[in-house]
């Protein structure tokens, strides 16, 4: 077999292992993103909990003053 047809089939037999990788590694992106996603979700909830406490606090504030 020459040499020229083994580097032809080098370049495919090597995009396998690369492919493999790549999708394995965005496999454990996607769950740091969910995680990042859910954080950023529960940072929202409770931003809307101390928002609705300050709206309270200041309509009861103006409330005081009449």
């Amino acid at each position: 077999m020459e040499w020229s047809y083994l580097a032809l089939l080098l370049c495919p037999l090597m995009m396998l292992p690369m492919v493999f990788l790549m999708l394995r590694g965005n496999k454990s992106d996607s769950n740091s993103k969910q995680d990042h996603e859910s954080h950023l979700i529960e940072q929202l909830a409770e931003l809307k909990r101390q928002n609705e406490v300050m709206q309270k606090e200041l309509r009861e504030m103006k409330g005081n003053e009449v």
